[in-house]
């Protein structure tokens, strides 16, 4: 006999695109309960759950904020069997309270639906899905994010306007960094080793560039931008006042 949670995680598997003999190689779940749970939980015809993007009044603003801005940085949406989309948004293992908390914001925005976690190279993807999540994250389209244009809906840009922080914290949790730099200095004769702290914000994508960049703006924070060789755009946050709000509104990784 196998648990709730067990039955829901594979199942969650399932429907973001594995075959049932993957999802039987990455739980030890025999197929054959896989098939009787697919077909348990399969939906009865002609009922489904209204979008919530048809009234984005009724999302809960600040995690939705959060939500795109870590979309937008490390995550992507994948079609499914019977347009179920896989929403994935890749964590670095190294950050587990990152992980946490953006189980927390998915359940937050979509309630009725479990998150599960995937192990891959490197990182932890965070997975939900949903036939919603393309209404919800409408800029989902075919190729890279920085290859095609990223605009926000009228009513996305209604609730980055009303909640910016969130939208901040989940770009910078994603594709960002707090460090430490340091510089040195003579005084007295004497060679004095400066630290200061310091954000960083890296992208392809001149369109999120502009959209975190602009959002910085309106909040009053200075921000200098450089180019990468491999054409990232780098925008560093150094000034003391722009790190001390960064640091009340964002806060480093966890």
């Amino acid at each position: 006999m196998y648990d709730m949670a067990t039955r829901e995680r594979a199942l969650a598997l399932h429907r973001s695109g594995l075959t049932l003999s993957q999802v039987n190689r990455a739980t030890g779940i025999s197929r054959h309960a896989l098939r009787q749970w697919t077909i348990r939980a399969a939906p009865s015809p002609g009922r489904s759950a209204e979008c919530p993007a048809r009234t984005p009044a009724a999302l809960p603003p600040a995690p939705y904020a959060y939500l795109l801005g870590l979309y937008l940085g490390d995550g992507c949406l994948s079609e499914g069997r019977r347009g179920v989309y896989a929403l994935r948004i890749a964590c670095a293992k190294a950050w587990p309270g990152l992980i946490e908390e953006c189980e927390r914001t998915i359940t937050a925005v979509l309630p009725a639906n479990r998150t599960c976690r995937a192990d891959a190279q490197g990182c932890v993807q965070v997975v939900s899905t949903s036939k919603h999540w393309p209404c919800l994250l409408p800029q989902h389209g075919p190729g890279k994010k920085h290859e095609r244009p990223i605009v926000l809906a009228a009513w996305q840009q209604e609730i980055v306007d009303a909640h910016p922080w969130p939208l901040l914290r989940g770009l910078l949790h994603s594709d960002g960094c707090r460090i430490t730099n340091w510089a040195t200095r003579t005084v007295g004769g004497v060679v004095r080793r400066h630290e200061y702290p310091r954000y960083f914000f890296t992208n392809t994508s001149a369109d999120i560039v502009r959209l975190f960049t602009g959002t910085l703006d309106a909040l009053g924070v200075e921000w200098k931008a450089s180019r990468r060789p491999s054409g990232a755009v780098n925008i560093s946050i150094a000034r003391r006042a722009a790190v001390a709000l960064l640091d009340e509104h964002v806060g480093a990784k966890w």
